[in-house]
């Protein structure tokens, strides 16, 4: 009688049973949680569109300038000192006035010196006459020409010490050397003052010089009669115009630049030496460039963006207009102005940017467009306390 053997799987056999099993199960618990993640973000509202103000590139009008600062100071002006000591007896000055040329500005006591004046004086009177008597006696041949010469060296050596006398006089009065206006001055009458003490200051103030400098590498755009714009905060609304006077024929070989001078008309007084400017030199002929303001540059070190504002297009699944979006564009800048930069490529006229906002914005990121608060887009801004 035959019997029947019953045939089991092998080991192997049920542990890739087993595997599959269990591959099968994760793979059914990852698909339920994609699921699950999917739907979760479905369900999520989506970021609202960040708010941003805009502009528009436009061209404008553009004068290619050189900008600089520097400092006003006196076409002359001096520290005025007396040469010799001496007692004050009197001050013909008020401080901050204006002096003319020549003007007794303080008196030492000079009695001595006067009275010594006029007693050479006389002496020289006498030798003229002598002097006078012996040339006529000379033409009749009443002297010899040896008594004539005496007289005419007498006559010169008195003249001579007038002059030095003249001169020590001269040196007990201080005068203005030229017209300007004096400083303050604090010298009274009864004063003892020793030669070389700075007594009051005179400053010719219109016109004025500016300094400033500028690198070599602009020396070739300078010309002498350019046109010069000065700012000066303590008169922010108000431009100062002048004309480039002069260039330093050396480079300073420390720092590479170049001296330059321009004369300032100062009809009104307003200006005076020692103020700080800034200026702006015209170089070249005027021009017309597209612009925007810097707030809209987004300045990294691969290179510089604007933030171009994509229209509306289409409608949501509510039937509702999608939102504005952005899209990040690289530019190559020119000159800047004020608030003012030149874009030279990147964007056209009429490209419509971001002006503010830009740190929350990436590629086509939504956004909402407020402009009822706008950047700063001056060519000449002025401080916001003025």
């Amino acid at each position: 009688m035959t019997t029947r053997v019953d045939k089991k799987p092998s080991t192997t056999k049920r542990m890739i049973w087993m595997i599959g099993g269990v591959l099968l199960l994760i793979a059914l618990i990852a698909g339920i949680k994609v699921l699950l993640v999917m739907r979760m973000i479905r369900s999520m509202p989506k970021p609202a569109p960040s708010t941003v103000s805009t502009a528009t590139a436009r061209e404008q009008p553009w004068q290619p300038s050189l900008s600089a600062v520097g400092t006003l100071r006196a076409a002359n002006g001096a520290d005025l000192a007396m040469e010799v000591a001496g007692l004050v007896t009197a001050v013909n000055l008020k401080s901050g006035q204006d002096v003319k040329q020549g003007q007794v500005l303080l008196q030492l006591r000079d009695g001595d010196d006067v009275a010594q004046l006029r007693q050479l004086e006389a002496a020289a009177q006498l030798s003229r006459l002598t002097f006078e008597r012996a040339r006529k006696q000379l033409a009749a041949q009443a002297i010899s020409k040896a008594d004539y010469d005496t007289a005419a060296a007498d006559l010169k050596g008195k003249q001579a010490a007038v002059a030095q006398q003249q001169v020590v006089v001269a040196k007990k009065q201080l005068r203005a050397p030229f017209a300007g206006r004096a400083g303050i001055i604090t010298t009274s009458p009864g004063d003892y003052l020793s030669a070389g003490t700075t007594v009051v200051t005179v400053q010719q103030l219109d016109p004025l010089l500016i300094d400033f400098y500028v690198p070599q590498s602009e020396l070739g755009r300078l010309r002498v009669g350019q046109a010069v714009n000065l700012k000066l905060d303590a008169y922010a609304n108000r431009d100062f115009s002048a004309k480039l006077s002069a260039i330093n024929p050396k480079v300073d070989p420390n720092t590479r630049n170049v001296q330059v001078e321009a004369t300032v008309p100062n009809h009104d007084k307003a200006l005076v030496p020692g103020m700080f400017a800034k200026v702006s030199v015209d170089v070249g002929s005027k021009q017309r460039e597209l612009t925007l303001p810097q707030a809209a540059i987004v300045y990294n070190p691969y290179g510089d963006t604007v933030y171009v504002v994509q229209p509306s297009r289409g409608k949501d699944e509510k039937g509702r207009p999608l939102p504005a979006t952005v899209k990040q564009t690289f530019v190559t800048l020119g000159a800047a102005r004020g608030d003012q930069v030149a874009i030279l490529k990147g964007i056209a006229t009429g490209t419509v940017v971001v002006t503010s906002g830009q740190m929350k914005l990436k590629n086509d990121a939504p956004i909402v467009i407020d402009n009822s608060v706008q950047p700063a887009d001056s060519a000449h801004p002025a401080p916001q306390e003025h």
